[in-house]
């Protein structure tokens, strides 16, 4: 059964607009959530939300509302992803960067968005290495939940989570594959080594796990 936290958490994430933006500081909307709920953090922290957001957070949580907290950003228009597509290289860095899939593209190919997905999160922009998007408004005078809908939201959502499972099962595959080579290695080794061969080999496998965290820890960082 789901702890009072976790159920408050659930309803809170339901109420964030789900762009994925990490201007409250978190690394995505359900997280955010999940920090309210726990009482790590203030519902003031959502631009994307903006007024309305928190209004909804604090009915749920039982907290007072206040305004939005100023160093997350403030409350505006949606905006929309636009890559220059004559001056974009095909780095895919932008790709990378979307939590939500929206940019589509090859290496070395014009890459473009995807407008109705797009979340306006502006994530991509600084991930451009010859700047070559720019975020322009969409919703005219329309800003937080007014320039937002639920099922936006949910598309979000669904996008995001589908993202991370893939992400997730790429660097499951790959730490698995580093494993198999590692095994491999120490079985080829075995007989010419006086260490016996099953701590060679969990040893190798621990040393290659550690630099794919490593390595998977880096990309996460960057």
């Amino acid at each position: 059964m789901k702890t009072a936290a976790e159920a408050l958490a659930a309803l809170l994430a339901d109420a964030l607009p789900q762009t994925q933006c990490r201007r409250c500081g978190y690394a995505d909307c359900d997280t955010y959530a999940q920090a309210i709920a726990n009482g790590r953090a203030d519902l003031d922290r959502c631009p994307p939300g903006g007024a309305e957001g928190i209004a909804r957070l604090a009915r749920l949580s039982g907290l007072p509302a206040r305004a939005l907290d100023p160093d997350c950003g403030e409350e505006g228009p949606r905006g929309l992803a636009v890559i220059d597509e004559a001056a974009c290289i095909g780095c895919t860095l932008c790709i990378q960067a979307c939590p939500v899939d929206c940019i589509v593209g090859a290496p070395k190919r014009m890459h473009t968005v995807i407008d109705d997905q797009c979340t306006g999160c502006a994530l991509c922009v600084p991930a451009c290495p010859v700047d070559c998007i720019t975020m322009q408004p969409v919703s005219g005078e329309l800003s937080g939940w007014q320039a937002w809908s639920e099922e936006q939201a949910r598309s979000s959502r669904a996008r995001y989570a589908a993202r991370r499972a893939r992400q997730q099962r790429a660097q499951r595959e790959h730490d698995e594959r580093l494993a198999r080579h590692a095994a491999g290695a120490a079985d080829a080794s075995s007989t010419a080594d006086p260490v016996p061969g099953d701590a060679r080999r969990r040893a190798i496998l621990e040393a290659a796990l550690a630099r794919a965290r490593a390595q998977r820890d880096d990309n996460r960082s960057r």
